[in-house]
C-alpha cells in the first residue's frame, strides 16, 4: 500500500512537471539568423495571471507560428519565461495593485533614480549597485563589426557551472552575430553560463563628437517603443527570453525616457563599475564591460581584477540586485 502511494505521489509530480514543460515555449532549431517577424503581435501589456498556486505577471502577448504566447514574469524571483497563453488565467492589473510585489517596486526605484543630472539629459540613471556581499557582472553588447570576445566568457566559465552574467543585447548586434548568439545560448545550455538577457535597444545610435543629448536613445527621430519592443520580438525569433532589465546607450536617457521604460514595466540598470572607465568595483558593485569586440581594455582590466580577487565572489545574478 505503500508503495501504490509513493508510486501515485511520484507519477503525480512527473505529471506536474510534464505539463509544466508543456506550457514553455520551445524555439525549433535555428540556423543562422531567423527574422523578428516569426513572433507577430507583439504588444505590451499587464496581466495577473495564475495557474493553481502559481502567480504571474504577463507583460507581454504575441502570436508565434499562430498560437497565443505571454511573456511572464515572476513577481518575487524577478525571471522571465515565455509560454502558452492557454495555459493561465489572467485578468488586467496595474501597478498600484501589484505594489507589495518586488517587482513593481524594483521598477518604481529604478524609475525614480536619477543618476547624475545635467540640464538636457540624465547619466547613469536607474538601478547602480546591488544587495549582497558579491557582484554583478554585466556585459553590452552593442553593434559591431569585431566578433564576440569568446575569451571574456571562458573565463567567466573558470568560477564554476552556471555561472551568472547579465548581457546587454541590441538588435543589430544581434543581426550581425548571429552565430555568436547562438554560442553564447550553447553555453547556457550546457549549464556553463546562466545568461539574463537585458534589452539595450534596437538601433543603439551613437554619433561621435556631438554632444550627449543629441546621440544615443535622445537621436532625433528615434522611436523609443520601437527600440525596446523590436530587440525582444528578435531575441525571442532567435531563441533568447527577454528579461525585466533594460539598460540605456552610453548610460545616456532624460526623465520622459526613463517614464517610457517604466511604461514598459522593465527595471532600468546603470553600472557604478563601468571598468574601462575607472570605476573601481567593490562588494555588491553592477560591474560593465563590452564583451562585443570594442572595449579590450575593460577587458583585459576584467581578467586581472577577476583573478586578483578585485571582483567580490560570489558572483550574483541581476535578479538579486534590486
Amino acid at each position: 500500500m505503500r508503495l501504490t502511494v509513493a508510486l501515485l505521489c511520484t507519477f503525480g509530480a512527473v505529471s506536474a512537471s510534464m505539463a509544466a514543460d508543456a506550457c514553455l515555449y520551445k524555439p525549433p532549431p535555428i540556423a543562422g539568423l531567423a527574422p523578428a517577424e516569426i513572433v507577430a503581435d507583439y504588444r505590451s501589456t499587464f496581466l495577473a495571471c495564475h495557474k493553481g498556486e502559481d502567480e504571474r505577471v504577463a507583460i507581454r502577448q504575441m502570436a508565434i507560428a499562430g498560437a497565443s504566447w505571454l511573456l511572464l514574469v515572476d513577481p518575487e524571483r524577478l525571471t522571465a519565461s515565455l509560454e502558452s497563453a492557454n495555459c493561465w488565467t489572467c485578468a488586467p492589473t496595474d501597478e498600484e495593485a501589484l505594489k507589495a510585489t518586488r517587482y513593481v517596486a524594483a521598477i518604481e526605484r529604478s524609475a525614480e533614480a536619477p543618476g547624475l543630472v545635467h540640464r538636457t539629459f540624465l547619466q547613469d540613471a536607474g538601478l547602480t549597485h546591488g544587495a549582497g556581499p558579491g557582484d554583478f557582472v554585466t556585459g553590452d553588447l552593442c553593434p559591431s563589426r569585431r566578433p564576440l570576445d569568446r575569451a571574456f566568457f571562458e573565463k567567466l566559465e573558470t568560477n564554476g557551472p552556471a555561472t551568472p552574467v547579465a548581457l546587454g543585447v541590441s538588435g543589430l548586434w544581434l543581426k550581425r552575430h548571429a552565430d555568436d548568439f547562438q554560442w553564447l545560448r550553447a553555453q547556457a545550455a550546457a549549464g556553463a553560463l546562466d545568461i539574463v538577457w537585458a534589452n539595450h535597444t534596437y538601433h543603439h545610435p551613437y554619433a561621435r563628437g556631438r554632444p550627449d543629448d543629441e546621440t544615443f536613445m535622445l537621436a532625433k527621430g528615434l522611436d523609443p517603443d520601437f527600440e525596446i519592443l523590436e530587440t525582444e520580438r528578435l531575441l525571442i525569433a532567435n531563441g533568447g527570453t527577454p528579461s525585466v532589465f533594460f539598460r540605456f546607450p552610453g548610460l545616456i536617457s532624460s526623465s520622459p525616457l526613463m517614464q517610457t521604460v517604466r511604461r514598459h514595466h522593465l527595471i532600468t540598470i546603470g553600472a557604478d563599475s563601468w571598468l574601462a572607465k575607472g570605476q573601481q568595483p567593490g562588494p555588491g558593485s553592477i560591474i560593465l564591460v563590452h564583451p562585443n569586440g570594442n572595449e579590450e581594455f575593460g577587458i583585459r582590466l576584467f581578467a586581472k581584477y577577476y583573478d586578483n580577487g578585485k571582483i567580490a565572489r560570489p558572483l550574483q545574478p541581476l535578479s538579486a540586485a534590486p
